[in-house]
């Protein structure tokens, strides 16, 4: 006889929204098949959702808590708002987040296996994909958190900052979207696209080759600055640049993650910590 295993037995629930006894008898009774299994789970009347787990999900919510120095942030994902909203859907995000702060948890793998039935019970009971999109965590000494509407999460790490500037660059992040935390951490890929693109641009111009380079150095410098957290003018005050709000707190970034719906459909599972 087959080995009817609970990952077999997931797949059949996803597929069929039966409960789990049912579809393990299913299986035993097919030798495993999950095909002929859904067929005899259909003439009996007892299917209730067909491949869920493939649906698009653009909908949900962030969640976040900061424990013992260790920040922890999900991205759940649904398909619609009305599921986003609902209490159940709201209790899981909590619960999943605070785990992951009294477990340990760190990888985004170890938490959906945690959360595995759970999540198929309310795929289930919803009639829609759910999915832990976005997991990581960020740790320090000096760290604050940030959620707007429910939609934007921040998390940011910092070296010497009171909580008031903290939460005033944990807003920046928010609305700025800050890919680096200086300049000099553009990737080469990423300066490099960029270089060449506002080369072609300003080729174009007819200029000498001398005013050419003058022209995409200053171009590039901005690029990068636009990029950079602390090259960004500081939202609550465009005066001045993050950079400046920083050194004049005598304060530093050490490290910050920001999530927002949508960013990644069905993505890959990776976090943008910075």
């Amino acid at each position: 006889m087959i080995n009817i295993t609970a990952a077999l037995v997931k797949q059949l629930r996803l597929r069929t929204g039966v409960g789990f006894m049912e579809c393990k008898q299913a299986l035993i009774e097919e030798n495993g098949d999950i095909e002929l299994s859904i067929d005899n789970l259909r003439k009996s009347g007892k299917v209730k959702a067909l491949k869920k787990s493939h649906n698009t999900t653009n909908q949900g919510l962030i969640f976040l808590k900061i424990q013992n120095n260790i920040g922890a942030m999900i991205e759940l994902n649904c398909q619609t708002d009305f599921v986003a909203k609902d209490d159940l859907f709201i209790s899981l995000g909590n619960e999943i987040v605070l785990t992951a702060l009294s477990q340990k948890i760190k990888n985004i793998y170890e938490i959906k296996k945690f959360f595995e039935t759970k999540m198929t019970d309310l795929i289930i009971k919803f009639g829609e994909n759910i999915k832990i999109n976005r997991f990581s965590t960020i740790e320090g000494n000096n760290i604050y958190s940030y959620i707007h509407s429910g939609r934007i999460g921040v998390l940011v790490s910092a070296s010497n900052l009171n909580e008031n500037v903290l939460k005033n660059i944990a807003m920046h992040i928010a609305a700025s979207k800050p890919e680096f935390i200086y300049p000099s951490e553009v990737s080469k890929s990423v300066f490099e696209r960029e270089y060449n693109i506002q080369m072609q641009l300003v080729k174009s111009y007819n200029k000498p080759d001398s005013i050419i380079k003058k022209i995409v150095d200053g171009r590039m410098n901005k690029f990068v600055n636009n990029i950079s957290l602390i090259g960004q003018n500081f939202v609550i005050d465009p005066n001045k640049t993050v950079g400046q709000v920083l050194t004049e707190n005598h304060g530093s970034i050490e490290s910050f993650i920001r999530f927002e719906i949508g960013e990644i459909i069905n993505g890959n599972d990776n976090s943008n910590e910075k």
